[in-house]
C-alpha cells in the first residue's frame, strides 16, 4: 500500500493538487490520503482529479482500488469515509466556536437529508461501531471519533477553527457533499440546540 500512496503523493503534487498527507488505516489494505485545505468548488475538483490519478497509479501496480465504504463486511473491521473538514471565515476568527456550534445544530436538523446524499452503501458503515455514529442518530462531540460531527481539540482550545463531518462515505460525490454542507449552514433559520456527546459515551 505504501508504494501506491507514495506514488499518489508525488503525482498529485506534480499535478498541482493540494494533497496534505497519507496514512495507513485499520482495514486490511486500507490507505488514506487527505486533500486540502481548498476553497469552495475547488475541493471537489481536486478530490475528483486525485481519484483519477489514484486509479491510474493502481493500474501501474496491477492493483484494484475500491472506494466502497465497507468492502469487508465479515469480521471486526472499520469502513472507509470521506471525512470532510469545513469552515467559513467567521468560524476561523475570534468567537468562531459559537458559529461552529450553530452550524452543527443546523446540520443536525437536516441529518437525514445529508445522509441521503452522502454516498452509497453508507448503511453498512454508519452502524455506531468502528469509530462511527449510527446513521439514524445525529450527534457531535469534541475529539470524538464516534460522533457524526467532530470538533477538534485544538478548535475547542482556541475558540475557533473548523469542524469535521464524519458521515460522508468514501465513494461520496465531493461536489454534492460540500454543496449540501454549505447550503445547510448558511441558512438563516432557528433550530434547537444539541447537547454534545462525550467521548466516553461513544
Amino acid at each position: 500500500g505504501r508504494h501506491i500512496t507514495d506514488s499518489l503523493y508525488r503525482a498529485a503534487l506534480y499535478a498541482g493538487i493540494e494533497i496534505s498527507g497519507t496514512n495507513g488505516e485499520v482495514m486490511p489494505g486500507q490507505q488514506e490520503y487527505q486533500v486540502g485545505p481548498c476553497i469552495g468548488i475547488d475541493a471537489g475538483d481536486q478530490l475528483m482529479m486525485s481519484r483519477y490519478i489514484l486509479q491510474r497509479i493502481c493500474e501501474d501496480f496491477q492493483v484494484y482500488c475500491t472506494l466502497h465504504p465497507k468492502p469487508i463486511v465479515d469480521g471486526d473491521w472499520n469502513g472507509a469515509g470521506m471525512h470532510t473538514n469545513f469552515s467559513t471565515k467567521s468560524m476561523r476568527e475570534e468567537g468562531g466556536l459559537e458559529i461552529i456550534k450553530k452550524a452543527i445544530y443546523k446540520l443536525g436538523a437536516k441529518h437525514q437529508e445529508h445522509i441521503a446524499v452522502y454516498g452509497t452503501g453508507n448503511e453498512l458503515r454508519l452502524t455506531g461501531k468502528h469509530e462511527t455514529a449510527d446513521m439514524n442518530t445525529f450527534c457531535y462531540g469534541v475529539a470524538n471519533r464516534g460522533a457524526s460531527i467532530r470538533i477538534g481539540r485544538d478548535t475547542e482550545a482556541e475558540g475557533c477553527g473548523y469542524f469535521e463531518d464524519r458521515r460522508p462515505s468514501s465513494n461520496a460525490d465531493p461536489y454534492v457533499v460540500t454543496g449540501k454542507i454549505m447550503a445547510t449552514v448558511m441558512e438563516d433559520v432557528d433550530v434547537p440546540e444539541i447537547a454534545p456527546m462525550n467521548k466516553e459515551e461513544a
